[in-house]
């Protein structure tokens, strides 16, 4: 079972994954979509697409508009908004273990010595996440994330754009 529960942590929910859908389709978008029009567009049920409206709108990733012709616009620029920042609203913050997380939550973290080096793995990986914009999504622009020497994190564009 344990680990089954890993596994777990490390793979992103499928509502996270069609959060990313929802914030890319609507970032290819030239005016506001309903959560009907979005649903059927992107092939995602209507109750999910609704609660990830909720969610992404709470989260300051979107804003809902009122009235005949309202519907959901992105908050701010598809370049400004990250794929860590939709696992951050939809599924909380990015977190290997639970003491990078919630420091002090391990009985073992006194005399720990895996730590330091969860955490720079996970500081990795966010760094990663927050790397890919929504307008990427959108683009269809693929990325590769690289450690340079220092641990530093180097981005290479791939595609054609």
């Amino acid at each position: 079972m344990a680990v089954q529960e890993v596994a777990e942590m490390l793979r992103m929910s499928k509502l996270a994954d069609y959060g990313a859908l929802v914030m890319a389709f609507l970032a290819k978008s030239d005016r506001m979509l309903n959560a009907t029009e979005i649903s059927s567009e992107i092939n995602v049920a209507s109750p999910t697409v609704a609660k990830l409206l909720k969610l992404l709108t709470r989260g300051e990733l979107l804003v809902s508009h009122r009235g005949v012709n309202g519907g959901y616009s992105l908050a701010r620029g598809a370049d400004d908004i990250s794929v860590a920042d939709i696992i951050d609203v939809i599924e909380g913050p990015i977190a290997l273990t639970e003491c990078v997380s919630q420091p002090g939550s391990c009985v073992q973290e006194s005399d720990c010595s895996l730590r330091e080096n969860w955490q720079v793995i996970n500081d990795a990986m966010r760094k990663a996440l927050s790397e890919v914009s929504v307008s990427d999504l959108a683009g269809g622009r693929s990325h590769s994330v690289n450690l340079d020497a220092n641990g530093s994190l180097e981005k290479a564009t791939g595609g054609c754009c």
